[in-house]
C-alpha cells in the first residue's frame, strides 16, 4: 500500500505564494508520472499540472506562467510552486501518483488533499 501525505496548504492573499508538497512512502518499484488536481466548491475536480519521471511537465492552461511543477525522484516527493495566487485558485488541491509495482502492474494513488484559499 502506498500512502500520499501533502502539506503546504493555507489562507494567503491574492498575488501571494505557496508551495505544496506531497511525499510518497511505502514499497514499489518506482513512480511514473505524479501530479496535481484541484477541487473547488461546487465543481468537478480538474487536473492542474503533471510530472513525469524524466521531469517531463504539462500545465492547465490557467496556471501556465503562475504555477511550477517539479519532483525530487530519491525523495519520491512532487512539489508544486505556486504564484500570483488569485481567489480561483482556492480550491482543495490533491496529489496524484501512478505507482509502478513491476514491469507490467501499476496503480494511482490519492493523496488526502489539502486547502488552498486565496482572498481578494
Amino acid at each position: 500500500q502506498v500512502q500520499l501525505v501533502e502539506s503546504g496548504g493555507g489562507l494567503v492573499q491574492a498575488g501571494e505564494s505557496l508551495k505544496l508538497s506531497c511525499a510518497a512512502s511505502g514499497t514499489f518499484f518506482s513512480i511514473n508520472v505524479m501530479g496535481w488536481y484541484r477541487q473547488a466548491p461546487g465543481n468537478q475536480r480538474e487536473w492542474v499540472a503533471t510530472v513525469t519521471s524524466d521531469g517531463t511537465t504539462r500545465y492547465t492552461d490557467s496556471v501556465k506562467g503562475r504555477f511550477t511543477i517539479s519532483r525530487d525522484n530519491a525523495k519520491n516527493t512532487v512539489y508544486l510552486q505556486m504564484n500570483s495566487l488569485k481567489p480561483e485558485d482556492t480550491a482543495v488541491y490533491y496529489c496524484n501518483a501512478d505507482v509502478r509495482y513491476d514491469t507490467v502492474y501499476s496503480q494511482h494513488y490519492w493523496g488526502q488533499g489539502t486547502q488552498v484559499t486565496v482572498s481578494s
